[in-house]
């Protein structure tokens, strides 16, 4: 049964995720949402901060076709461990399962930091579950996710496995029984953090340990970019996370948004009112850090900020009230509008000096019927994750992401841009001459909408690939801002000299976006015949949206000081060889 098991491994199929969100339609009544309150003086907010190891020796060129990093998932692909063998007996509605029991006492007893330090095939890969440590390097070539598996190297299962239920199936937890090699002593096991109450961080919410951080307090980091590629609806637990300030602790039950610059005064909304007084509205929108591909910017010229690579957007279903809405139901409209241009934003996340972080966008953006511009509650068809604002957030379709201001506090109708630092002093492009001596911020306007954008998740940077399998798989995602939709992404694996156009995947159920209302990615996948002998390749990619913009070819014309709208033609270099134990 287990050799015809690891035959069927084999030939397992990646394993799609369908997100189902439910769209609750309800009508405006005046007579449920709270009246106009009008105050004297500043309004204060009223919220609360809620070798040898394990008696096993590994040779290092033990799989010496694994070349890859570690990165990727423990699912994916690999999410249907053995399906084909067991297809009679799984149901997508899985019941619990549990691991056989192995006796522990003639096996050995680590801490976790000797689990932490086989990470690699050369060190062995070893993982750890409920408790119990396992040496999964035996298993790491079968696995139909490839790499992916390696991203849980030196730490737990559980983390991965809860993206993807499927694997907590008894065929799948018989398979790790195999590898088991002893136990986690008391203290790793019962190990926790130590929070420090001074520290303004102590409290952050728990993070998914596939995540690439690139600033820990102020959090910040991205998934591996293999990962971006597996769905076209990116899992809440691994989009990206862009913040600029500790996460604040509210509390859901006595928050209020608070509106400012209406006909009539200030208005004070609570979430129940928010949710239940106004229709809710879905859409799936693409995310992109001002930052992201930062890091190829650095490698033309050091620029100041977070190097963030290609990993830094995602895309997500986001639910709430639309701001066309609310500010329409207390009066505000185009026959009040003569003097404000700009609606202001503030979180409630704040400085050591009590100030919030704030944006703003134009009136019409917010205004507007097509512009979409969301109160959202709801990620993914959840209350929004800690992370990503609980319990309100401002999503701006088509804009760049540090618009879309969470832990939403206030609004403010006006006729001037947000004062904040980020505003005005940041998040802003200009010519590859200007430096810091030089740089004027009140010279350039603030980002708004995103240039086109594409990049290659698939296959990674240094990666090989044998002339045996004929021909290369490259996996990736275009966007564009402002509503405008990615209509062809151009490969070539010759640096540029030809070019081969990938397949796009449109969404989930098909349905093409509406025009101007282009606010998600689009995926796209193509298989490249590979050439005759070994060399090394280029692979380039480009794409073009409906307005006819495409990407620069080279960095260096568009560098700035701040490394900010990176979107030149992305790069990857594989090496193709004809040696089979390469």
């Amino acid at each position: 049964m287990y050799e015809r098991a690891m035959q069927c491994l084999k030939h397992c199929q990646g394993l799609s995720q369908i997100f189902l969100i439910r769209t609750q339609r309800s009508r405006i009544s005046k007579s449920s949402v709270p009246s106009l309150s009008v105050f004297d003086g500043h309004i204060s907010s009223r919220w609360r901060s809620s070798g040898d190891y394990g008696g096993r020796k590994h040779s290092s060129n033990r799989f010496p076709r694994f070349r890859f990093p570690l990165a990727g998932l423990v699912a994916g692909t690999g999410a249907v461990l053995f399906y084909k063998f067991h297809v009679d007996k799984v149901q997508w509605a899985a019941t619990p399962a549990q691991l056989p029991v192995t006796p522990t006492s003639s096996l050995p007893i680590y801490s976790l930091e000797e689990v932490t330090k086989h990470r690699s095939l050369e060190s062995g890969v070893w993982v750890t579950y409920k408790g119990d440590v396992y040496d999964i390097t035996d298993f790491v070539t079968k696995h139909p996710g490839g790499d992916k598996i390696l991203l849980a190297a030196g730490g737990a299962l559980e983390p991965f496995w809860a993206l993807y239920a499927v694997h907590k199936q008894d065929h799948v937890l018989e398979i790790l029984s195999e590898y088991k090699i002893g136990a986690l002593n008391p203290e790793s096991v019962k190990k926790q953090e130590i929070n420090d109450p001074s520290d303004p961080y102590a409290a952050e919410p728990t993070r998914h340990p596939a995540l690439q951080i690139n600033n820990l307090k102020p959090f910040n980091a991205e998934p591996p970019p293999s990962m971006l590629s597996d769905s076209y609806i990116t899992p809440s637990a691994i989009f990206f996370k862009r913040n600029h300030l500790p996460v604040p602790k509210v509390d859901p039950e006595s928050y209020r948004l608070e509106i400012e610059g209406l006909p009539g005064g200030v208005a004070s909304l609570t979430l129940k009112e928010l949710k239940s007084c106004f229709p809710k509205h879905t859409i799936t929108a693409t995310l992109q850090c001002a930052g992201n591909r930062r890091s190829e910017m650095n490698k033309v010229k050091q620029v100041k900020g977070l190097n963030w690579g290609i990993a830094a957007i995602s895309n997500a279903t986001w639910s709430g009230a639309r701001l066309r809405d609310v500010l329409h139901y207390y009066g505000f409209g185009p026959e009040v509008a003569s003097g404000a241009q700009h609606v202001q934003f503030e979180g409630l996340d704040k400085d050591v000096t009590g100030t919030p972080y704030g944006a703003s966008i134009p009136l019409n953006k917010a205004m507007s019927d097509e512009g979409d511009v969301l109160l959202a509650y709801e990620m993914n068809g959840e209350d929004l994750p800690l992370d990503h604002g609980f319990p309100v957030r401002v999503v701006v379709p088509g804009v760049v992401g540090a618009r879309n201001v969470k832990w939403l506090g206030k609004i403010v109708v006006s006729s001037e841009e947000s004062k904040s630092h980020w505003q005005q002093n940041d998040y802003k492009g200009f010519s590859p001459g200007t430096d810091w001596d030089t740089v004027d911020f009140k010279s350039a306007p603030a980002i708004q909408e995103l240039p086109i954008q594409s990049a290659i998740t698939h296959p990674a940077e240094g990666t090989s690939v044998n002339l045996s399998d004929e021909e290369v798989t490259v996996k990736g995602y275009a966007w564009s801002g402002g509503g405008r939709e990615v209509v062809r992404v151009d490969i070539s694996i010759d640096g540029g000299n030809t070019w081969h156009v990938a397949k796009l995947r449109t969404s989930d159920d098909g349905v093409p976006p509406a025009v101007g209302r282009a606010w998600a990615w689009k995926l796209w996948e193509i298989n490249i015949p590979l050439p005759q002998k070994p060399q090394e390749l280029e692979i380039v990619c480009k794409a073009v949206d409906n307005s006819y913009n495409t990407q620069p070819d080279t960095v260096a014309p568009i560098w700035n000081l701040r490394g900010v709208l990176s979107n030149a033609w992305h790069r990857v270099k594989i090496k193709v060889s004809d040696d089979l134990s390469d």
